[in-house]
Parts: C-alpha cells; sequence; structure tokens
C-alpha cells in the first residue's frame, strides 16, 4: 500500500473529474515519493507535482493518448524508459500510471472520510500491479497551540503559511482560565499539541488533559530544569509513567533556541516530522492487514 498526505489532487477529480497520474515505483533516489499524485483537469489545470514542470508537461500529453486509447497505461520515465527523448536530471527510474478517467464517487468520498477526519484509501486500477494497490491518506495535519507571546505568534504564522490547520488558545475571556483544562477542544489521532508558556504554572491543568487526550505529539518548551519540575509535577498529580513519556520537552529538533522564529521553526520540523512518520505506520499498518487477510483466504 502506498501512502501520501497530498489529498489536494483527488479533490481536484471529486470537483472536476479529469486524469490522475500516480508514482507507483521509484528506482534509485527521487525527489518525490512512491504514491505522490498529480491530477489534470478537463480545462488543463494541473494539482499535485511529480518533478518539474517538464513531466507534468509530457504527463498531460500522455493522459490525452490514454483517454484516447481507452485505458489507464503504466509508463517508465528516466533510467530503463522506452522515451529516450525524455530523461530525469538525477538519475532515477520511475513507473507512473496514468489514468485518463478516475472514479469520481470514489475521489467524493475518500475526500469525504478526510474531511471527517477518518483514514481513507484509494484504490488503483489494476495496471498499477504488481507495485501497488492502492493509497492511504491519513486526515491532514492539526496543530492546537496554548500560550502567549511571539514563539505562539510565530508558530501559528509559519504553519499557516505551510497550508496547516493551526488554532490559536490564549489565556483571557473566552480563552484559557488558570488552574482549568480546555473545555470544548476537539483533539483526534492527527492533532499535535504544543504548549508554549514560559509560567509554567498553566501546564498544571493544561498537561494532564493534553497527556489524556489522542493527539500524535505533545510537546513543551522549557530546559532540563523545567523539564524535572514538570515530570515531577505530574508524578504528583498521579499521572502514569506511560503518559508521562509521551510529553516531547523541550520541543523542536534545534537545541537551546532563544529567538522566535528559530523556535517557531524548530518546533514546527519536529510536529511535521512525526506526522510524517505516522503516514508510514499507516501503510505499513494497512499492508500487514491485508497480507494477513489473504493469508486467511488461502487458508480457507
Amino acid at each position: 500500500m502506498l501512502r501520501s498526505n497530498d489529498a489536494a489532487p483527488i479533490r481536484l477529480i471529486a470537483e472536476q473529474g479529469g486524469a490522475l497520474c500516480t508514482i507507483v515505483r521509484i528506482d534509485e533516489s527521487f525527489s518525490r515519493r512512491v504514491g505522490a499524485q498529480l491530477a489534470i483537469a478537463p480545462d488543463g489545470t494541473m494539482v499535485g507535482s511529480l518533478a518539474d514542470g517538464c513531466l507534468e508537461s509530457e504527463l498531460a500529453r500522455q493522459a490525452q493518448t490514454a483517454a484516447a486509447s481507452g485505458g489507464p497505461v503504466l509508463l517508465r520515465y528516466g533510467a530503463g524508459s522506452p522515451f529516450m527523448d525524455f530523461r530525469l536530471p538525477c538519475g532515477a527510474g520511475i513507473d507512473v500510471l496514468v489514468d485518463p478517467s478516475p472514479c469520481v464517487e470514489q475521489a467524493r468520498e475518500t475526500v469525504a472520510r478526510l474531511d471527517r477526519r477518518i483514514p481513507a484509501q484509494w484504490l488503483l486500477p489494476p495496471q498499477a500491479a504488481p507495485h501497488a494497490r492502492g493509497i492511504s491518506f491519513l486526515p491532514a495535519l492539526s496543530l492546537l497551540t496554548f500560550g502567549a507571546g511571539p514563539e505562539q505568534d510565530r508558530l501559528i504564522l509559519l504553519a499557516r503559511s505551510a497550508g496547516i490547520d493551526a488554532r490559536m488558545v490564549q489565556p483571557g475571556p473566552g480563552g484559557l482560565s488558570l488552574g482549568r483544562p480546555p473545555m470544548d477542544m476537539p483533539v483526534d489521532h492527527w492533532t499535535a499539541i504544543v504548549l508554549l508558556f514560559h509560567d509554567h504554572e498553566w501546564e498544571r491543568a493544561l498537561l494532564p488533559w493534553a497527556l489524556g487526550a489522542d493527539a500524535f505529539f505533545i510537546g513543551a518548551i522549557g530546559g532540563r530544569l523545567t523539564r524535572e519540575r514538570r515530570i515531577a509535577m505530574l508524578q504528583r498529580a498521579g499521572i502514569d509513567v506511560g503518559r508521562i513519556a509521551r510529553l516531547r520537552a523541550p520541543v523542536g529538533l534545534i537545541p537551546h533556541t532563544r529567538d522566535p522564529n528559530t523556535m517557531a521553526l524548530s518546533i514546527l520540523a519536529d510536529v511535521v516530522g512525526r506526522y510524517d512518520a505516522l503516514i508510514d505506520e499507516a501503510s505499513d499498518q494497512r499492508d500487514a492487514d491485508n497480507n494477513a487477510a489473504s493469508l486467511s483466504t488461502s487458508v480457507l
């Protein structure tokens, strides 16, 4: 099972129809992952990216040819390709499935599931075999931040500029109250929670709530001494070791950051990296489930 975190091409198919191109195999190093897609609307609008503009234009032409011939085709580009006049500069070889008329209803169902924050599976035509049977999609990353100050402002700005749904919760009327956990705050398994308080008294009610939520990532700022005090506070509150271990603190990939911009970049990279790992984990689990089902069927 392939995997992807970019459902924008499927959304275009759901809304307008068109052609869908999917990378189903990569030999050597390439700038995209297996499962990357490009949608081409009837008016020529393209959503998604498989390489540089040259490959996208070539695939648009191939989609028209496939539509005329009546079905999906599997094409090879780069190393081992019959298209001698079209080379990939990185030296890789890729197999691209070009489907001139993907199922619009399947696209709508996929989009509807993702909008309800439910994982979805996009089934590929049999021409993609033996490389792939489908693509696993996860709901989009959602970022929920609690704090007050420039670090939170920069993180929200950076996340939204990357197309991430980012929410900001601050102390005050309609926001946080000291000593009380948040109320009516939707959190699912594709939500990252980040605490950005310099006054860690705010964490007394927030952290137990966050560690009991279904979020895939829970992080908080602060140095070594803050971490030790935080763990002691959670232990006194009766939080078990397993839940405390879910907390990533200090959060971020760059140690000892001292300015809001660098801290925001460090934190966002940490969050996105963990979310990207979720995509691989979901794909591996789907493969394991499919293999188990196939084995069970063969035994019966």
